[in-house]
């Protein structure tokens, strides 16, 4: 009976999942909150009992990806229609991976060993702040890589060979990224948005919220971000509120940091568990993490965080994705456009 009922189930998504994809169209370019995305037939059709889909992963010889999303998202969009529509991306994903897509606003059982929740529970317990989020598990269970946004597709690719070549084991994925290289750069460390420079002390008291950004040379997102989105003026006038250091996060400098302890900048980065570049760390003025963004981001999500946390919303709206939809429609009222792709 219970197999039974499971199949009803699963007949009933996939007749909502039909009718949403014809009745909703696709994504008009710079909307914000479009509908549903169609998503590769090849994805599992789940019933997100998490250790169930990692058991038959691990017998099918495969393992398991978790592709969180929301409807009306862009940059999930460009994972679906850019990345996986390169042959050999997708015949890798395919022929390695059980995908299993979580709505971070849904309503579904979810079931992970002790854990029964819904999709948007289980996607705030795990702090998905960004679509898509990937969270890619081994054999056992074991979370071995998340990929927080968008990766172009050099860098998805290089994502699925570190996961699939148990690369975990032995290093980091940002030191394997580094050492791949999968995307050509400029080679130089962008200083021109420093506010507070080199010999940095992070632990005199500040003023301002302060701004980490923690970058390496061989970086073309950092490229990207220093040479468009941080150039932009709405940009120019976020970073004003913040004091701004720009490390290269393999460097031997020493710095101070905030609890006044001298280190490395390459030791404090692992300390911090900074794993991609670049990864934007922000800091109350006592000292305190409060916010970081490791993901690819256009303007206005960038611009949003600064808001976010200069602003102080972080301390009241915990979910920042709803501070993000809160803002883009309240910029619409005035008249601001909101591409969120520019």
């Amino acid at each position: 009976m219970k197999n039974v009922a499971k199949l009803c189930i699963l007949l009933s998504l996939l007749f909502v999942q039909s009718v949403l994809a014809k009745t909703e169209g696709s994504l008009a370019e710079g909307m914000v909150n479009p509908g549903y995305e169609e998503q590769p037939e090849w994805f599992k059709n789940s019933f997100l009992d998490l250790d169930e889909d990692i058991a038959e992963a691990r017998k099918a010889g495969k393992r398991l990806m978790i592709f969180f999303y929301q409807d009306g998202c862009p940059y999930c969009k460009k994972l679906l229609q850019v990345n996986f529509a390169q042959r050999k991306i997708a015949d890798k994903t395919r022929k390695n991976f059980d995908v299993v897509s979580m709505n971070i606003w849904g309503d579904r059982d979810v079931s992970f060993g002790d854990i029964e929740t819904t999709e948007k529970d289980f996607a705030a317990r795990l702090k998905v702040m960004y679509t898509p989020t990937l969270i890619f598990f081994n054999e056992e269970g074991k979370a071995v890589l998340r990929a927080n946004g968008y990766y172009n597709p050099a860098k998805f690719n290089a994502a699925l060979d570190y996961v699939l070549g148990h690369h975990d084991k032995k290093e980091k994925f940002r030191a394997y990224l580094a050492r791949v290289s999968p995307r050509k750069a400029k080679g130089i460390i962008h200083k021109e948005v420093e506010s507070v420079k080199s010999p940095y002390d992070f632990s005199q008291a500040s003023n301002k919220y302060r701004l980490v950004m923690f970058e390496q040379k061989q970086c073309a997102e950092c490229d990207e971000m220093h040479g468009e989105v941080l150039k932009r003026k709405e940009t120019k006038e976020q970073l004003k509120k913040f004091n701004v250091s720009v490390l290269d996060m393999w460097s031997e400098e020493k710095i101070t940091m905030p609890n006044g302890k001298k280190s490395s900048i390459k030791d404090w980065a692992k300390k911090l568990d900074i794993q991609y570049a670049p990864s934007l760390v922000y800091f109350n003025p006592e000292g305190s993490e409060v916010f970081r963004s490791d993901a690819y981001l256009k303007s206005f999500h960038i611009q949003s965080i600064m808001d976010y946390v200069s602003s102080g919303a972080y301390k009241t709206q915990t979910n920042f994705q709803r501070y993000i939809d809160a803002r883009a429609k309240q910029l619409e009222a005035q008249g601001i456009h909101v591409d969120i792709m520019k």
